[in-house]
């Protein structure tokens, strides 16, 4: 999809527009009858401004944007044609609507968010169908078109906090697949291109991800899988949880703060541990859930990533060495795609770095945020690319997140 003609990605664009609004109907089912209300938190959004904020997002980079066509060399700040809803910076700019003011604004209501929706993407498509072939004309077709898979899958896991029941096929689909686990495996040491290319012929590429450039890396040994429930579970066993030894100084100071709080001893929406059988009881959507032995283990923090592995006498990955294994050992068992994975790596910017337009997308999480590789169950299938740079910050679990390890 990088690389994406007009017609696959007009296809596309039907495709991400149509699946946010099944998953917005999953709210509809559950919240419409309390006006769509849900609680004030940092990690969720109300539902209508989640759905408005996809669309204005796509109508301010395509249908307002007089320098769609010039790709990363459009100027962020030149003026914008006027909006189709006379209110929709007001909303839903999210760089000018401080997310804690979300709750109290006037949004349209289910319907209104609805049509402005699909009048954006009418708009979109008509727009596609008279634009140039090149990657820069392209440009923002494909990043409107992955920004709305990001927030697909936001959708997903706020569905999740709230415990919000999803139907039948949603639920099977928003589910770890057991994995056949494998021992660790040694990557030989080699120089690597890492990133990803810009310019003419190259495709889509995220800012974060440029350029390219050559990192030196010594043999290494990696897990071929992330870390299941059952390793998880023995560190658990092991008094994890109560030991300050294996955890970096703020990561204990966290979790102290998850213990005042909710009496934390162990990962997010877990109810229970069964420490001599090694069950464990995972809420789901709302319903709790006997997890397997051999499915990731999911919803744990970077600081619950890094406790683990100074409990294992391991590390995490560097990002360049999972990026390695996952275009080089693919066909030796490396398996990636269940679980977003953290990386031991400080989300930084690669050397010659330059913002693209979306400026607010990479440069002000630089140094604060950690970096997760990979995807999720819930990652639609045209975002997922060993590439793709996933970051937030280190407290962060109510994402499909889990991690693996590498030998120190």
């Amino acid at each position: 999809m990088r690389k994406a003609g007009r017609d696959l990605l007009s296809l596309a664009l039907m495709d991400a527009r149509n699946h946010t609004l099944h998953l917005f109907g999953q709210y509809q089912n559950a919240l419409e009858c309390v006006n769509f209300a849900v609680p004030l938190a940092a990690t969720l959004n109300p539902p209508l401004w989640e759905m408005g904020h996809v669309a204005w997002f796509q109508e301010r980079w395509i249908g307002r944007n007089l320098q769609r066509a010039l790709g990363t060399r459009c100027d962020p700040a030149q003026a914008r044609l006027a909006s189709m809803e006379p209110n929709a910076d007001r909303w839903w700019d999210s760089d000018q609507v401080p997310h804690d003011t979300r709750w109290t604004l006037d949004l349209p209501d289910m319907a209104g968010c609805r049509a402005y929706l699909l009048d954006t993407l009418e708009s979109t498509l008509d727009l596609l169908e008279k634009a140039g072939d090149d990657d820069a004309a392209l440009y923002f077709y494909r990043l409107c078109l992955f920004h709305e898979d990001m927030h697909g899958e936001a959708f997903t896991y706020m569905a999740q906090a709230l415990g919000l029941p999803l139907d039948k096929p949603l639920q099977k689909a928003f589910m770890p697949a057991p994995m056949v686990v494998r021992e660790p495996m040694l990557v030989p040491a080699t120089t690597w291109n890492m990133g990803s290319a810009s310019g003419a012929g190259s495709g889509f590429a995220f800012d974060n991800e440029k350029a390219v450039h050559a990192v030196s890396i010594p043999e290494f040994e990696i897990d071929a899988q992330a870390v299941t429930w059952a390793q998880y579970v023995e560190f658990v066993a092991d008094g994890g949880y109560d030991r300050q030894a294996f955890w970096h100084p703020e990561g204990w100071q966290w979790l102290q703060a998850q213990a005042a709080g909710e009496g934390r001893r162990g990962p997010r929406y877990v109810e229970q541990i069964g420490i001599g059988s090694g069950a464990v009881i995972q809420t789901r959507f709302g319903q709790p859930m006997r997890m397997q032995g051999n499915q990731p283990a999911m919803h744990l923090s970077w600081w619950e990533a890094d406790a683990w592995c100074r409990w294992a006498g391991r590390r995490l990955p560097a990002e360049v060495e999972w990026e390695v294994a996952a275009h080089t050992a693919a066909r030796r068992g490396f398996r990636w795609g269940d679980v977003w994975e953290w990386m031991g790596t400080t989300f930084r910017p690669y050397p010659g770095f330059v913002a693209d337009p979306y400026q607010a997308y990479s440069q002000p999480w630089f140094g604060s945020h950690k970096v997760l590789r990979g995807a999720s169950f819930a990652t639609r299938a045209r975002m997922k690319h060993p590439n793709f740079r996933n970051f937030y910050p280190p407290e962060r679990d109510d994402m499909f997140c889990g991690f693996r390890s590498c030998a120190l």
